[in-house]
């Protein structure tokens, strides 16, 4: 039996509740709504679905709040479509750093929502599965460096927090994720970035010499990010898992 993709709409607004739902049943996908965090957060502890779509502006916890808590629990592989009240390039790039996969301004239409969905699905689909993300760890250890992932920050030798944004430690997730493995530009950018239109191949390559430069790396001879020509990028130091200090 072919598998139906399984789509949660997280909406305040009854309207767009029943709008959406309704145009994706239509078009052959399994729907089902939330009219909040709350109701979410008890639907997911029963159930699992392929794509969450998430309004941003709701009362109680809002849709970057549900985000945040989405990538660092067991549903953070699940993709995130965000829809916000407006257009603001400020909202766009919040949700993308709290880890949404893609954003659309109200009002929108349900045809261009479902695009939507299909192109994330799609992309998601398009990584090996030992490329996906990794359940979460609270201290990542890789020579001279640990990786808090609550934090979602660097600590030095003496424990001095090295901060990251949020493209930076992505990108270092990643990395310390598939340690020893090459991994393409390409991988890199689905990744970490998504759909962003204004990404290309050479963003990663600034992201990487913006990391080195948080290792304290020679460029020229890097222990830690090594370039593998013409492929991509190979982390090369062996990761430790450990619980963080009480």
């Amino acid at each position: 039996m072919d598998h139906i993709d399984h789509i949660l709409v997280v909406d305040d607004d009854r309207e767009i509740r029943d709008l959406v739902s309704s145009y994706l049943r239509k078009n052959g996908l399994r729907v089902d709504v939330a009219p909040d965090g709350r109701r979410m957060r008890a639907f997911l502890e029963a159930n699992t679905v392929d794509l969450i779509v998430l309004d941003l502006m709701m009362p109680g916890d809002d849709g970057l709040v549900l985000c945040r808590e989405l990538r660092a629990g067991k549903h953070k592989a699940t993709p995130v479509i965000m829809l916000t009240a407006r257009g603001d390039e400020t909202d766009r790039i919040i949700g993308l750093e709290m880890g949404a996969d893609d954003y659309l301004a109200k009002p929108f239409a349900a045809r261009e929502l479902l695009a939507r969905i299909k192109s994330v699905l799609r992309r998601a689909r398009m990584l090996p599965p030992n490329l996906r993300v990794t359940e979460a760890a609270p201290i990542l250890s890789f020579g001279e460096w640990k990786l808090d992932t609550v934090g979602r920050n660097l600590l030095d030798k003496d424990g001095t927090t090295i901060a990251l944004s949020g493209a930076e430690y992505r990108l270092l997730r990643v990395f310390v994720d598939h340690p020893q493995r090459v991994l393409s530009r390409d991988q890199l950018l689905n990744l970490t970035q998504g759909r962003e239109a204004e990404l290309f191949d050479r963003s990663i390559d600034l992201l990487v010499s913006r990391l080195r430069q948080r290792l304290n790396e020679d460029a020229r001879e890097p222990a830690y990010i090594k370039t593998v020509r013409s492929e991509g990028y190979v982390f090369a130091m062996p990761v430790d898992i450990s619980e963080p200090r009480p």
